[in-house]
C-alpha cells in the first residue's frame, strides 16, 4: 500500500466571496506531485446524490474508466481545492491505491492558492466550458 505523507500545503482564507482555500507552503515545479488524498468511493451516480454532496464529489468512474457509475469524496485537502480555469494543478485517480493525486500543471510559487478545474471530469487543468457550474446552477467565482 502506498505511504501518504503530509503535503506541503495549508488551508487559509482565500477571499470573502470564496471562503477558505488551500495554499502552497513551498514552491512546486511543473509536473511535481503536490498532494495525494485517499478517497471514499460511493457506488452511486452523481444524479442520485443529494445536491450539496454533488458539489463535493469527483466522477470516479470517468477518472478510472470504470463502466460502473460511481463518485468519490477526496479526503484530506482533496475536497477543499477551489476552481480556476486554467487551474494550476491537474488531478488523476488511482483505483488501485484508492487515491486522488494532484500535480502541478505549471510552476507554482510558495503562498499561491492551489486550484483545480471543476469543469474537466478528466482532471485536466484547462476546459473550454463552464459545464460543472451550469449543471449545478452556480455562478463561477475563480480563485486568485
Amino acid at each position: 500500500m502506498e505511504k501518504i505523507y503530509p503535503p506541503d500545503v495549508y488551508v487559509a482564507e482565500s477571499s470573502p466571496e470564496i471562503g477558505r482555500g488551500v495554499f502552497a507552503n513551498r514552491a512546486f515545479k511543473k509536473g511535481e506531485l503536490v498532494d495525494s488524498c485517499p478517497v471514499v468511493v460511493l457506488l452511486k451516480p452523481l444524479n442520485q446524490l443529494p445536491p450539496r454532496i454533488q458539489t463535493l464529489v469527483y466522477s470516479w468512474s470517468a477518472l478510472t474508466k470504470d463502466p460502473i457509475a460511481s463518485t468519490a469524496i477526496a479526503l484530506g485537502y482533496g475536497s477543499l481545492y477551489n476552481h480556476n480555469n486554467p487551474a494550476n494543478m491537474r488531478y488523476e485517480a488511482d483505483s488501485t491505491a484508492m487515491v486522488m493525486r494532484y500535480f502541478a500543471h505549471r510552476d507554482i510559487e510558495q503562498g499561491e492558492e492551489l486550484s483545480v478545474n471543476y469543469n474537466n471530469a478528466g482532471g485536466a487543468a484547462v476546459s473550454e466550458k463552464d459545464s460543472w457550474f451550469l449543471q449545478h446552477k452556480i455562478d463561477p467565482i475563480v480563485s486568485h
